[in-house]
């Protein structure tokens, strides 16, 4: 009789070790789609719309400040605020938050 309790507690054990580790990857599945895909897809946007970004392009720095780009480098930019045409002023790429593009006509 001893051994059959002992039989049916190591059963129930490793049933309940399956269902923490079922559980364990239903959280980890939960946070890969609520924290970190967002961020990827956030990430290669932003990449995209700094690969696009051209001279006379109108930009929105994150500091709030909207300028025309003058001129680009591999990881500056140089961006003109204002209509005063000695307000020239370069920073990262990354400083970009927004872009919208000059229209031709």
């Amino acid at each position: 009789m001893r051994l059959l309790l002992s039989a049916e507690a190591a059963g129930a054990a490793t049933g309940g070790g399956m269902i923490m580790v079922i559980y364990i990857v239903i959280i980890v599945a939960f946070m890969y789609f609520v924290m970190i895909r967002p961020q990827k897809k956030e990430q290669k946007r932003m990449a995209a719309m700094l690969a696009d970004m051209s001279v006379g392009d109108c930009v929105l720095t994150s500091s709030g400040f909207y300028g025309i780009v003058i001129d680009i480098t591999d990881d500056t930019v140089i961006v003109e605020f204002g209509s005063n045409k000695n307000c020239r002023i370069p920073m990262q790429k990354s400083a970009v938050a927004q872009i919208e593009k000059a229209e031709t006509e």
